[in-house]
């Protein structure tokens, strides 16, 4: 009987020592979200902008790279 006692008060011990450390967890990531500095929606625009128009314009070199890359081993390929 004793033994079983002590098993269900170590239980407890060890959901309580979870909680206390889920709070803990819980408060510290609370405190770093209030750390983050969000951009306005003006900024977030013009940088999304700014990355679709890069990727586009990389895009495009890519491809006349490929397409010239592709014009050349056929040319060897055909002499």
């Amino acid at each position: 009987m004793a033994e079983g006692t002590k098993k269900s008060e170590a239980r407890k011990g060890s959901k309580k020592a979870e909680k206390s450390r889920f709070q803990t967890w819980r408060k510290g990531l609370k405190t770093e979200w209030d750390k983050i500095i969000w951009t306005d929606r003006k900024t977030l625009g013009k940088q999304t902008g700014a990355v679709v128009a890069i990727s586009a314009i990389i895009c495009l070199l890519i491809t006349l790279i490929d397409s010239l890359g592709l014009q050349i081993v056929q040319l060897i390929i055909n002499l």
